[in-house]
Protein backbone atom coordinates (compact mmCIF):
# COMPACT_ATOMS: atom_id res chain seq x y z
CA UNK A 1 0.00 0.00 0.00
CA UNK A 2 1.49 3.22 -1.18
CA UNK A 3 -0.59 5.64 1.58
CA UNK A 4 0.85 8.00 3.23
CA UNK A 5 0.33 8.55 7.08
CA UNK A 6 0.34 12.64 7.40
CA UNK A 7 -1.57 12.46 11.09
CA UNK A 8 -2.84 9.77 13.24
CA UNK A 9 -6.00 9.94 15.31
CA UNK A 10 -6.33 10.40 19.23
CA UNK A 11 -8.95 8.86 21.90
CA UNK A 12 -11.32 11.64 20.93
CA UNK A 13 -12.02 14.72 18.78
CA UNK A 14 -11.36 17.59 20.67
CA UNK A 15 -7.67 15.17 21.44
CA UNK A 16 -7.38 14.81 18.03
CA UNK A 17 -7.45 18.32 17.06
CA UNK A 18 -5.57 19.75 20.18
CA UNK A 19 -2.77 16.71 19.26
CA UNK A 20 -2.67 18.00 15.04
CA UNK A 21 -2.38 21.81 16.53
CA UNK A 22 0.72 20.40 18.48
CA UNK A 23 2.16 18.66 15.44
CA UNK A 24 1.19 21.96 13.05
CA UNK A 25 3.21 24.14 15.14
CA UNK A 26 6.06 21.89 15.71
CA UNK A 27 6.43 21.01 12.05
CA UNK A 28 6.18 24.65 11.00
CA UNK A 29 8.97 25.40 13.56
CA UNK A 30 12.53 24.47 13.68
CA UNK A 31 13.22 25.77 17.09
CA UNK A 32 9.53 25.24 18.79
CA UNK A 33 11.47 22.68 21.13
CA UNK A 34 13.37 25.72 22.54
CA UNK A 35 10.11 27.44 24.15
CA UNK A 36 8.33 26.58 26.79
CA UNK A 37 4.89 27.17 26.93
CA UNK A 38 4.67 28.33 30.65
CA UNK A 39 2.76 31.02 31.94
CA UNK A 40 4.31 34.58 31.54
CA UNK A 41 3.51 37.50 34.02
CA UNK A 42 0.85 39.79 32.99
CA UNK A 43 2.46 43.00 33.95
CA UNK A 44 5.90 44.49 33.86
CA UNK A 45 5.67 46.61 36.86
CA UNK A 46 9.77 45.54 37.54
CA UNK A 47 12.28 45.29 35.16
CA UNK A 48 11.72 44.51 31.69
CA UNK A 49 8.34 43.83 30.33
CA UNK A 50 7.36 39.68 30.00
CA UNK A 51 4.70 39.24 27.59
CA UNK A 52 2.68 36.12 28.44
CA UNK A 53 2.69 35.30 25.09
CA UNK A 54 6.52 35.02 24.60
CA UNK A 55 6.39 31.69 24.18
CA UNK A 56 4.81 31.89 20.79
CA UNK A 57 7.01 31.50 17.58
CA UNK A 58 6.77 33.27 14.47
CA UNK A 59 4.80 31.24 11.79
CA UNK A 60 5.63 31.03 8.48
CA UNK A 61 3.59 32.53 5.89
CA UNK A 62 0.95 31.11 3.62
CA UNK A 63 2.57 29.61 0.93
CA UNK A 64 0.40 30.97 -1.82
CA UNK A 65 -1.44 34.07 -0.15
CA UNK A 66 1.57 35.06 2.14
CA UNK A 67 5.23 36.16 1.35
CA UNK A 68 7.82 34.62 -0.79
CA UNK A 69 10.10 30.73 0.18
CA UNK A 70 13.37 32.05 -1.85
CA UNK A 71 17.15 30.46 -1.62
CA UNK A 72 15.42 26.88 -0.48
CA UNK A 73 17.59 23.98 -1.05
CA UNK A 74 16.21 21.58 -3.62
CA UNK A 75 15.24 18.42 -1.26
CA UNK A 76 13.70 20.79 0.30
CA UNK A 77 11.92 22.47 -2.51
CA UNK A 78 10.92 18.41 -3.21
CA UNK A 79 9.33 18.02 -0.03
CA UNK A 80 7.54 21.22 0.31
CA UNK A 81 6.22 20.81 -3.61
CA UNK A 82 4.23 17.49 -2.03
CA UNK A 83 1.76 20.18 -0.39
CA UNK A 84 1.71 22.63 -3.51
CA UNK A 85 4.40 25.08 -2.03
CA UNK A 86 5.58 27.74 -4.77
CA UNK A 87 8.95 28.78 -4.39
CA UNK A 88 7.84 32.26 -5.04
CA UNK A 89 4.87 34.15 -4.82
CA UNK A 90 2.46 37.60 -5.19
CA UNK A 91 4.56 39.25 -2.79
CA UNK A 92 7.79 38.43 -4.60
CA UNK A 93 6.01 38.76 -8.00
CA UNK A 94 4.97 42.53 -7.00
CA UNK A 95 8.24 42.93 -5.97
CA UNK A 96 9.75 42.40 -9.31
CA UNK A 97 10.43 45.39 -11.43
CA UNK A 98 11.10 43.81 -14.73
CA UNK A 99 8.05 44.58 -17.29
CA UNK A 100 8.08 41.25 -18.66
CA UNK A 101 7.13 39.40 -15.11
CA UNK A 102 4.09 36.77 -15.53
CA UNK A 103 2.28 35.77 -12.27
CA UNK A 104 0.95 32.23 -13.53
CA UNK A 105 0.72 31.07 -9.17
CA UNK A 106 -2.47 32.18 -7.61
CA UNK A 107 -5.82 30.44 -8.46
CA UNK A 108 -7.95 33.28 -9.51
CA UNK A 109 -9.32 33.98 -13.20
CA UNK A 110 -7.71 37.03 -15.02
CA UNK A 111 -9.20 38.43 -18.37
CA UNK A 112 -7.33 38.29 -21.91
CA UNK A 113 -5.78 41.57 -20.47
CA UNK A 114 -4.91 40.06 -17.12
CA UNK A 115 -7.20 41.69 -14.87
CA UNK A 116 -9.79 40.91 -12.43
CA UNK A 117 -13.16 39.71 -13.68
CA UNK A 118 -16.51 40.79 -12.02
CA UNK A 119 -19.34 38.98 -13.72
CA UNK A 120 -22.14 41.63 -15.37
CA UNK A 121 -24.54 39.10 -13.92
CA UNK A 122 -22.83 39.72 -10.78
CA UNK A 123 -23.18 43.47 -10.79
CA UNK A 124 -26.56 43.00 -11.91
CA UNK A 125 -27.85 41.01 -8.89
CA UNK A 126 -25.94 43.19 -6.74
CA UNK A 127 -27.58 46.41 -8.13
CA UNK A 128 -30.46 44.59 -7.83
CA UNK A 129 -30.15 44.40 -4.13
CA UNK A 130 -29.20 47.19 -3.00
CA UNK A 131 -32.35 48.39 -4.98
CA UNK A 132 -34.59 46.67 -2.76
CA UNK A 133 -35.56 48.15 0.42
CA UNK A 134 -37.09 45.52 2.47
CA UNK A 135 -33.74 44.20 2.36
CA UNK A 136 -32.10 44.50 6.44
CA UNK A 137 -29.32 42.80 7.72
CA UNK A 138 -30.36 41.43 10.48
CA UNK A 139 -28.24 37.69 11.23
CA UNK A 140 -28.85 34.46 9.00
CA UNK A 141 -29.86 31.62 11.01
CA UNK A 142 -26.78 29.07 11.80
CA UNK A 143 -27.25 27.01 8.68
CA UNK A 144 -27.70 30.30 6.25
CA UNK A 145 -29.38 31.46 3.85
CA UNK A 146 -32.67 29.28 3.02
CA UNK A 147 -32.84 29.85 -1.00
CA UNK A 148 -29.29 29.67 -1.17
CA UNK A 149 -28.49 26.40 0.53
CA UNK A 150 -32.00 24.85 -1.49
CA UNK A 151 -30.45 26.08 -4.73
CA UNK A 152 -26.79 25.23 -4.44
CA UNK A 153 -27.55 21.43 -3.43
CA UNK A 154 -29.90 21.90 -6.82
CA UNK A 155 -27.44 22.65 -8.62
CA UNK A 156 -24.83 20.33 -7.44
CA UNK A 157 -27.07 17.17 -7.26
CA UNK A 158 -29.36 18.51 -10.11
CA UNK A 159 -31.51 16.13 -11.75
CA UNK A 160 -30.18 13.99 -15.05
CA UNK A 161 -29.56 17.36 -17.22
CA UNK A 162 -29.91 20.44 -15.52
CA UNK A 163 -32.32 23.09 -17.95
CA UNK A 164 -32.84 26.07 -15.59
CA UNK A 165 -32.43 23.72 -12.53
CA UNK A 166 -35.68 22.28 -13.60
CA UNK A 167 -36.09 18.24 -12.31
CA UNK A 168 -34.43 17.62 -8.98
CA UNK A 169 -32.40 14.45 -7.82
CA UNK A 170 -34.49 12.12 -6.23
CA UNK A 171 -32.26 12.77 -2.70
CA UNK A 172 -33.27 16.04 -2.61
CA UNK A 173 -37.06 15.17 -3.04
CA UNK A 174 -37.31 12.46 -0.53
CA UNK A 175 -35.82 15.53 1.82
CA UNK A 176 -32.74 13.13 2.13
CA UNK A 177 -30.07 16.13 1.84
CA UNK A 178 -29.23 18.48 4.42
CA UNK A 179 -27.05 21.84 2.79
CA UNK A 180 -26.10 24.34 5.13
CA UNK A 181 -24.07 27.30 3.57
CA UNK A 182 -19.86 27.84 4.68
CA UNK A 183 -17.39 30.29 4.15
CA UNK A 184 -16.44 29.28 0.95
CA UNK A 185 -15.38 25.78 0.18
CA UNK A 186 -12.75 25.84 2.67
CA UNK A 187 -15.20 26.17 5.51
CA UNK A 188 -17.71 23.81 3.62
CA UNK A 189 -14.67 21.24 4.28
CA UNK A 190 -13.86 22.54 7.26
CA UNK A 191 -17.52 22.04 9.12
CA UNK A 192 -17.85 18.64 6.89
CA UNK A 193 -14.57 17.14 8.28
CA UNK A 194 -15.54 18.46 12.11
CA UNK A 195 -18.87 16.90 11.90
CA UNK A 196 -17.33 13.52 10.93
CA UNK A 197 -14.36 13.45 13.47
CA UNK A 198 -17.50 14.18 15.72
CA UNK A 199 -19.60 11.55 14.77
CA UNK A 200 -18.26 9.40 12.20
CA UNK A 201 -17.02 5.97 13.04
CA UNK A 202 -14.08 6.14 10.82
CA UNK A 203 -11.37 8.65 11.44
CA UNK A 204 -8.91 8.11 8.30
CA UNK A 205 -9.51 10.36 5.43
CA UNK A 206 -7.63 9.49 2.16
CA UNK A 207 -6.80 12.51 -0.40
CA UNK A 208 -5.30 12.22 -4.21
CA UNK A 209 -1.49 12.68 -4.36
CA UNK A 210 -0.72 15.68 -4.71
CA UNK A 211 -3.96 17.35 -4.21
CA UNK A 212 -4.99 21.08 -2.91
CA UNK A 213 -2.02 22.00 -0.08
CA UNK A 214 -4.73 22.85 2.40
CA UNK A 215 -6.07 19.68 2.29
CA UNK A 216 -3.74 18.15 4.85
CA UNK A 217 -4.34 20.95 6.74
CA UNK A 218 -7.89 21.19 6.86
CA UNK A 219 -8.70 17.58 7.23
CA UNK A 220 -5.51 16.90 9.96
CA UNK A 221 -6.76 20.14 12.37
CA UNK A 222 -10.37 18.99 12.82
CA UNK A 223 -8.52 15.65 14.21
CA UNK A 224 -8.68 13.48 11.54
CA UNK A 225 -6.12 11.13 10.26
CA UNK A 226 -5.06 12.17 6.56
CA UNK A 227 -3.67 9.89 4.52
CA UNK A 228 -3.08 9.56 0.14
CA UNK A 229 -3.90 7.79 -2.07
CA UNK A 230 -1.96 7.60 -5.59
CA UNK A 231 -3.36 9.86 -8.26
CA UNK A 232 -0.91 11.63 -10.88
CA UNK A 233 1.29 9.58 -12.67
CA UNK A 234 4.26 11.99 -13.55
CA UNK A 235 5.48 9.78 -16.04
CA UNK A 236 2.37 9.97 -18.29
CA UNK A 237 1.22 13.29 -17.23
CA UNK A 238 -1.86 11.65 -16.52
CA UNK A 239 -4.13 9.37 -13.78
CA UNK A 240 -2.23 6.88 -12.15
CA UNK A 241 -5.64 5.02 -12.37
CA UNK A 242 -4.36 1.56 -11.48
CA UNK A 243 -2.57 2.65 -8.37
CA UNK A 244 -5.64 4.57 -7.23
CA UNK A 245 -7.96 1.67 -7.26
CA UNK A 246 -5.09 -0.51 -5.48
CA UNK A 247 -5.10 1.93 -2.88
CA UNK A 248 -8.48 2.76 -2.34
CA UNK A 249 -8.82 -1.79 -2.10
CA UNK A 250 -6.07 -1.46 0.77
CA UNK A 251 -7.91 1.14 2.46
CA UNK A 252 -10.09 0.36 5.69
CA UNK A 253 -13.87 -0.35 5.49
CA UNK A 254 -15.73 2.84 5.82
CA UNK A 255 -12.68 5.29 5.46
CA UNK A 256 -13.68 8.49 4.00
CA UNK A 257 -12.23 9.69 0.18
CA UNK A 258 -11.79 13.13 -1.00
CA UNK A 259 -12.60 13.07 -4.43
CA UNK A 260 -12.52 16.27 -6.76
CA UNK A 261 -15.78 16.12 -8.53
CA UNK A 262 -13.80 18.14 -11.41
CA UNK A 263 -10.79 20.01 -12.57
CA UNK A 264 -8.36 18.45 -10.39
CA UNK A 265 -6.19 21.01 -7.97
CA UNK A 266 -3.44 20.78 -8.78
CA UNK A 267 -2.93 18.90 -11.37
CA UNK A 268 -5.78 19.08 -14.18
CA UNK A 269 -6.11 15.57 -14.77
CA UNK A 270 -9.76 13.74 -14.10
CA UNK A 271 -11.14 10.38 -14.73
CA UNK A 272 -13.15 9.59 -17.19
CA UNK A 273 -16.71 8.60 -16.96
CA UNK A 274 -15.98 4.93 -17.27
CA UNK A 275 -13.33 5.64 -14.78
CA UNK A 276 -15.87 7.43 -12.20
CA UNK A 277 -18.18 4.39 -12.28
CA UNK A 278 -15.67 1.81 -11.76
CA UNK A 279 -14.10 4.18 -8.82
CA UNK A 280 -17.65 4.06 -7.44
CA UNK A 281 -18.18 0.53 -7.36
CA UNK A 282 -15.53 0.08 -5.73
CA UNK A 283 -15.71 2.52 -3.10
CA UNK A 284 -19.63 1.27 -2.98
CA UNK A 285 -18.69 -2.23 -1.98
CA UNK A 286 -15.84 -1.38 0.68
CA UNK A 287 -18.23 1.30 2.20
CA UNK A 288 -15.70 4.01 2.05
CA UNK A 289 -17.77 7.27 2.25
CA UNK A 290 -17.15 10.34 -0.62
CA UNK A 291 -16.27 13.46 0.13
CA UNK A 292 -16.29 15.52 -2.67
CA UNK A 293 -14.33 19.00 -3.16
CA UNK A 294 -16.58 20.78 -6.01
CA UNK A 295 -14.58 24.04 -6.28
CA UNK A 296 -15.15 24.67 -10.32
CA UNK A 297 -18.53 23.20 -11.90
CA UNK A 298 -19.06 24.83 -15.31
CA UNK A 299 -15.87 26.28 -14.74
CA UNK A 300 -13.99 23.09 -16.71
CA UNK A 301 -15.90 22.36 -19.44
CA UNK A 302 -18.30 25.49 -19.53
CA UNK A 303 -21.58 22.83 -18.91
CA UNK A 304 -22.61 22.52 -15.48
CA UNK A 305 -24.11 19.35 -15.73
CA UNK A 306 -20.91 17.16 -16.99
CA UNK A 307 -18.87 18.68 -14.20
CA UNK A 308 -20.96 17.87 -11.88
CA UNK A 309 -21.63 14.54 -13.43
CA UNK A 310 -18.77 12.60 -10.70
CA UNK A 311 -21.27 13.57 -7.66
CA UNK A 312 -24.51 12.65 -9.54
CA UNK A 313 -23.01 9.32 -10.06
CA UNK A 314 -22.82 8.64 -6.13
CA UNK A 315 -26.17 10.22 -5.47
CA UNK A 316 -27.98 8.64 -8.49
CA UNK A 317 -27.02 4.62 -6.39
CA UNK A 318 -28.86 6.09 -3.34
CA UNK A 319 -25.82 5.84 -0.72
CA UNK A 320 -24.31 8.55 1.51
CA UNK A 321 -21.77 11.46 0.77
CA UNK A 322 -20.65 14.79 1.46
CA UNK A 323 -19.86 17.60 -1.47
CA UNK A 324 -18.45 20.95 -0.29
CA UNK A 325 -19.61 23.63 -3.13
CA UNK A 326 -17.04 27.07 -3.60
CA UNK A 327 -18.81 29.67 -5.74
CA UNK A 328 -15.54 31.62 -5.94
CA UNK A 329 -14.47 30.52 -9.08
CA UNK A 330 -17.58 29.72 -11.45
CA UNK A 331 -19.18 33.20 -10.26
CA UNK A 332 -16.00 35.13 -9.45
CA UNK A 333 -16.60 35.94 -5.84
CA UNK A 334 -14.00 34.63 -4.35
CA UNK A 335 -13.73 37.39 -1.60
CA UNK A 336 -17.39 37.18 -0.70
CA UNK A 337 -16.78 33.70 0.27
CA UNK A 338 -19.91 31.60 -0.76
CA UNK A 339 -20.15 27.92 -0.38
CA UNK A 340 -22.11 25.18 1.24
CA UNK A 341 -21.96 21.84 2.42
CA UNK A 342 -24.41 19.08 1.53
CA UNK A 343 -24.57 15.70 3.21
CA UNK A 344 -26.70 13.12 1.25
CA UNK A 345 -28.28 10.90 4.05
CA UNK A 346 -30.44 7.62 3.61
CA UNK A 347 -33.47 8.76 5.27
CA UNK A 348 -34.80 12.34 5.48
CA UNK A 349 -34.86 11.39 9.59
CA UNK A 350 -31.08 10.71 9.57
CA UNK A 351 -30.62 14.23 7.46
CA UNK A 352 -32.87 16.37 9.63
CA UNK A 353 -30.50 14.57 12.86
CA UNK A 354 -27.03 15.25 10.98
CA UNK A 355 -28.40 18.99 10.71
CA UNK A 356 -29.13 19.43 14.20
CA UNK A 357 -25.58 17.73 14.37
CA UNK A 358 -24.01 20.56 12.07
CA UNK A 359 -25.15 23.45 13.88
CA UNK A 360 -23.58 22.66 16.94
CA UNK A 361 -20.42 22.32 14.83
CA UNK A 362 -21.21 25.97 13.49
CA UNK A 363 -22.49 27.69 16.44
CA UNK A 364 -18.92 27.95 18.15
CA UNK A 365 -17.06 28.40 15.33
CA UNK A 366 -18.20 31.41 13.12
CA UNK A 367 -22.41 31.66 14.37
CA UNK A 368 -23.67 31.65 10.99
CA UNK A 369 -22.59 32.79 7.58
CA UNK A 370 -22.74 35.99 5.62
CA UNK A 371 -25.61 37.05 3.88
CA UNK A 372 -24.49 38.88 0.96
CA UNK A 373 -22.75 36.80 -1.24
CA UNK A 374 -25.38 34.32 -0.72
CA UNK A 375 -27.85 36.70 -1.53
CA UNK A 376 -25.98 37.15 -5.36
CA UNK A 377 -25.88 33.83 -5.44
CA UNK A 378 -29.75 33.25 -5.00
CA UNK A 379 -30.61 36.02 -7.07
CA UNK A 380 -29.22 34.33 -9.89
CA UNK A 381 -29.95 30.82 -9.65
CA UNK A 382 -33.78 31.71 -8.90
CA UNK A 383 -34.12 33.82 -11.87
CA UNK A 384 -34.24 32.30 -15.60
CA UNK A 385 -32.63 34.84 -17.56
CA UNK A 386 -30.20 35.61 -14.92
CA UNK A 387 -29.36 31.86 -14.89
CA UNK A 388 -29.08 31.69 -18.28
CA UNK A 389 -26.58 34.99 -18.55
CA UNK A 390 -24.77 33.54 -16.13
CA UNK A 391 -24.39 30.02 -18.10
CA UNK A 392 -22.93 32.26 -20.68
CA UNK A 393 -20.85 34.25 -19.07
CA UNK A 394 -19.40 31.01 -17.35
CA UNK A 395 -18.99 29.39 -20.42
CA UNK A 396 -16.63 32.35 -21.86
CA UNK A 397 -14.22 32.07 -18.97
CA UNK A 398 -14.07 27.95 -19.66
CA UNK A 399 -13.41 28.31 -23.20
CA UNK A 400 -10.77 31.10 -22.84
CA UNK A 401 -8.68 28.68 -20.62
CA UNK A 402 -9.38 26.12 -22.86
CA UNK A 403 -8.09 28.60 -25.75
CA UNK A 404 -4.92 29.50 -23.88
CA UNK A 405 -4.21 25.40 -23.40
CA UNK A 406 -4.88 25.01 -27.06
CA UNK A 407 -2.12 28.43 -28.03
CA UNK A 408 0.04 27.73 -25.00
CA UNK A 409 0.45 23.73 -26.76
CA UNK A 410 0.80 25.34 -30.07
CA UNK A 411 3.42 27.34 -29.45
CA UNK A 412 5.78 24.52 -27.42
CA UNK A 413 5.00 22.81 -30.77
CA UNK A 414 5.88 25.65 -32.93
CA UNK A 415 9.37 25.95 -31.27
CA UNK A 416 10.19 21.81 -31.62
CA UNK A 417 10.58 21.97 -27.89
CA UNK A 418 11.82 18.39 -26.67
CA UNK A 419 8.97 16.22 -24.92
CA UNK A 420 5.31 15.45 -25.41
CA UNK A 421 2.78 18.57 -24.42
CA UNK A 422 0.31 16.84 -25.24
CA UNK A 423 -1.16 16.86 -21.42
CA UNK A 424 -1.24 20.44 -21.76
CA UNK A 425 -4.76 20.24 -23.55
CA UNK A 426 -5.54 16.91 -22.15
CA UNK A 427 -6.13 18.27 -19.06
CA UNK A 428 -8.96 20.61 -17.67
CA UNK A 429 -9.37 23.49 -15.78
CA UNK A 430 -7.37 26.28 -14.13
CA UNK A 431 -4.96 24.51 -13.45
CA UNK A 432 -1.97 22.35 -15.46
CA UNK A 433 0.85 20.15 -14.23
CA UNK A 434 3.20 21.44 -16.71
CA UNK A 435 5.93 18.76 -15.99
CA UNK A 436 8.74 21.23 -15.09
CA UNK A 437 11.25 20.47 -12.44
CA UNK A 438 11.84 22.72 -9.26
CA UNK A 439 15.48 23.62 -10.66
CA UNK A 440 13.75 24.42 -13.83
CA UNK A 441 11.03 26.33 -12.51
CA UNK A 442 13.61 28.48 -10.72
CA UNK A 443 15.86 29.17 -14.24
CA UNK A 444 12.61 30.53 -15.38
CA UNK A 445 11.88 32.71 -12.57
CA UNK A 446 14.85 34.12 -12.62
CA UNK A 447 15.59 34.59 -16.85
CA UNK A 448 12.28 35.12 -17.60
CA UNK A 449 10.62 36.47 -14.43
CA UNK A 450 8.08 34.06 -14.32
CA UNK A 451 6.25 32.69 -11.26
CA UNK A 452 4.80 29.53 -10.33
CA UNK A 453 4.65 27.21 -7.65
CA UNK A 454 7.53 25.01 -7.58
CA UNK A 455 6.05 21.88 -8.53
CA UNK A 456 5.73 22.90 -12.10
CA UNK A 457 1.75 23.70 -11.78
CA UNK A 458 0.23 26.96 -13.42
CA UNK A 459 -2.90 29.03 -13.61
CA UNK A 460 -3.78 29.12 -17.49
CA UNK A 461 -6.33 31.69 -16.36
CA UNK A 462 -3.61 34.12 -15.50
CA UNK A 463 -2.27 33.43 -19.20
CA UNK A 464 -3.25 35.42 -22.23
CA UNK A 465 -2.76 35.52 -26.25
CA UNK A 466 -0.11 38.03 -25.57
CA UNK A 467 1.80 36.32 -22.54
CA UNK A 468 1.89 32.68 -24.45
CA UNK A 469 4.73 33.26 -26.54
CA UNK A 470 6.84 34.71 -23.90
CA UNK A 471 5.83 31.17 -21.37
CA UNK A 472 6.63 29.56 -24.40
CA UNK A 473 10.04 30.60 -25.23
CA UNK A 474 11.11 30.21 -20.79
CA UNK A 475 9.43 26.49 -21.04
CA UNK A 476 11.90 26.00 -23.93
CA UNK A 477 14.56 27.66 -22.94
CA UNK A 478 14.38 25.79 -19.24
CA UNK A 479 14.07 22.25 -20.96
CA UNK A 480 16.61 22.84 -23.68
CA UNK A 481 19.54 24.62 -21.01
CA UNK A 482 18.44 22.79 -17.39
CA UNK A 483 18.18 19.24 -16.60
Amino acid sequence: MHGVNVSQSSSSPADRRLSALVRHLEGHSMDSANHSIAAAPTSGSTGARISVFDHVVRAPEDPILGVILTHLPCSLCVRLSFLNFPVVVTVAYNKDPSPAKLNLGVGAYRTEEGKPLVLNVVRRAEQMLVNDSSRVKEYLPIVGLADFNKLSAKLILGADRLVYLHGTSPAIQENRVTTVQCLSGTGSLRVGAEFLARHYHQHTIYIPLPTWGNHTKVFGLAGLSVKTYRYYDPATRGLNFEGLLEDLRSAPSGAIVLLHACAHNPTGVDPTTHQWEQIRQLMRSKALLPFFDSAYQGFASGNLDADAESVRMFVRDGGECLVAQSFAKNMGLYGERVGALSIVCRTADVAGRVESQLKLVIRPMYSNPPIHGASIVSTILKDRTMFQEWTIELKAMADRIISMRQQLFDALRGRGTPGDWSHIIKQIGMFTFTGLNSEQVAFMRKEYHIYMTSDGRISMAGLSSRTVPHLADAIHAAVTRVA
